[in-house]
């Protein structure tokens, strides 16, 4: 049978070689992704070595991933607090139709490791899905494609949040890409749609924040993510 795929302007006698050939290429849908810059001018999220607050890293690198995906032909819709928070359960109230959440966040560790002065241990993406979330196995498998191209693009999970401590004990789904369980995150759990979320740095290490603000790895980070949310659906 020869595929279906909306090509015109072909010869009518095509053969289904080339028909195949270009429908592997053509795509047959653009994905609609909602890209939610984490926190808000209220409640900025952790504050990184500098004293630059976690939300401005989130809007940077939501940026560059709505850029990266439209690249790649997908629909995005932003989602970013400006002058007030939005709260966690109504992060995709925006667009119920779309069919990913990606939710850029960055990192802090637990307060017992700042006043012990071990911040500069830590580095590295972690990413988190939620089983209550109506589309776990989609998720889950968006997570591992995102973490798929985080690693080929030369990042590595940070892993310290399956440690069996107070604030932690976020169980693994796969250990080698960094993909944690974490159904108490109300951005995943109440999202009608497929949904993950991506610490993308530990800003409180002073060497990862630079690293982080620099532009071309904002741009790396943003293209590995829109890659692998794009192969996902």
């Amino acid at each position: 049978m020869t595929p279906s795929c909306p090509l015109r302007g072909l010869p009518a006698r095509a053969s289904p070689a080339l028909l195949l050939a270009l429908c592997c290429i053509w795509p047959a849908h653009a994905a609609h992704i909602l890209v939610d810059a984490g926190h808000g001018p209220e409640r900025p999220g952790a504050t990184g070595a500098s004293g630059r607050a976690e939300y401005l890293y989130n809007r940077d690198l939501a940026a560059a991933l709505a850029h990266a995906l439209a690249a790649l032909g997908d629909r995005t819709t932003r989602v970013e607090g400006v002058g007030a928070d939005i709260p966690p359960g109504r992060r995709a109230a925006g667009a119920p139709d779309a069919d990913l959440l990606v939710s850029i966040h960055h990192d802090s560790v637990q307060a017992r490791y700042l006043r012990a002065g071990r911040q500069a241990e830590f580095a590295g993406y972690s990413i988190f899905v939620s089983s209550l979330n109506p589309r776990p196995a989609q998720s889950l498998r968006c997570a591992r494609r995102i973490g798929e191209r985080l690693q080929a693009a030369g990042e590595h999970p940070s892993r310290y949040h399956a440690e069996p401590i107070e604030g932690e004990n976020r169980p693994f789904v796969d250990r080698r890409l960094g993909v944690h369980r974490y159904d108490g995150l109300a951005v995943l759990r109440t999202a009608p749609m497929a949904a993950v979320l991506i610490e993308a740095g530990v800003i409180v290490n002073p060497r990862e924040e630079i690293r982080l603000g620099k532009p071309e790895t904002i741009a790396r980070l943003a293209r590995a993510i829109a890659r692998g949310a794009h192969e996902c659906l």
